[in-house]
């Protein structure tokens, strides 16, 4: 009962520490959709944003996320 429940309070102390940088860089983080690599397209009244890069970073980092936690639960 009591190692599941470290592990648990260990993946929110890491995710709040995470959480926590992510807002302090906040100004110096590229929004997404504005990365090298995104697509963006205007012509009068039309405008088609591809996030390719964006999609890719979002990928990996939730693939590493959840590799994490599902390991930690293991």
């Amino acid at each position: 009962m009591f190692d599941s429940f470290g592990k648990m309070l260990i993946v929110i102390g890491v995710f709040l520490v995470i959480a926590g940088i992510v807002f302090t860089l906040w100004s110096r983080i590229p929004l997404p959709g504005r990365l090298p690599g995104d697509f963006f397209f205007q012509k009068g009244n039309v405008t088609f944003i591809f996030p390719l890069a964006t999609s890719l970073v979002l990928s990996l980092v939730l693939t590493v996320i959840l590799n994490i936690v599902f390991r930690l639960f293991k």
